[in-house]
């Protein structure tokens, strides 16, 4: 979160991209707060802090959730459950929900996804770290090696609204 307490939620891939790396600061620590506003309809990401080769971002969702199956063939991630929970499905029909304070480790080139599935809006936590050095480490692909978007139709991304509650 900026110093003046403002969010900084991304509008685009290439966005998030930008802001994440926004957040790189050399060898100091970073604080950030897990606060964000909930949408009512949609999903956020919210950059929060960033090294070379980390990332933090503090994920919400209306309902639903990534959708399309995919990888991320350079980066190791993690994402942790604060609120709601969410259901991750592999490839072969594998599933495993997971609530609040619970998490999954997907290292690089690991294909899922998920979806929201409890009444109230889920928020994520999700750290990221680069797999390999000079590669694009933000990259997703389908199972045929081919990009996936992160705001594509495909990844079933639908118009943010904004609701007036707060994850606090």
């Amino acid at each position: 979160m900026p110093p003046d307490g403002a969010t900084i939620i991304a509008k685009s891939p290439e966005d998030l991209c930008a802001k994440v790396q926004s957040q790189v600061v050399g060898n100091k620590p970073s604080f950030f707060k897990l606060e964000a506003q909930l949408p009512q309809q949609g999903r956020t990401d919210t950059a929060l802090a960033a090294s070379e080769k980390m990332w933090v971002v503090l994920k919400t969702y209306a309902a639903d959730g990534e959708n399309g199956l995919h990888a991320h063939p350079n980066e190791d991630h993690t994402f942790v459950v604060l609120q709601g929970e969410a259901t991750f499905y592999g490839p072969n029909d594998e599933t495993r929900t997971i609530g609040k304070n619970e998490g999954v480790l997907l290292p690089h080139g690991t294909f899922y996804w998920f979806k929201a599935t409890s009444e109230e809006p889920l928020v994520m936590v999700r750290i990221g770290a680069a797999a390999f050095d000079a590669v694009d480490r933000h990259c997703r692909i389908n199972p045929d090696g081919s990009e996936m978007r992160g705001d594509s139709v495909e990844n079933k991304q639908v118009e943010l609204i904004m609701s007036d509650r707060w994850f606090r």
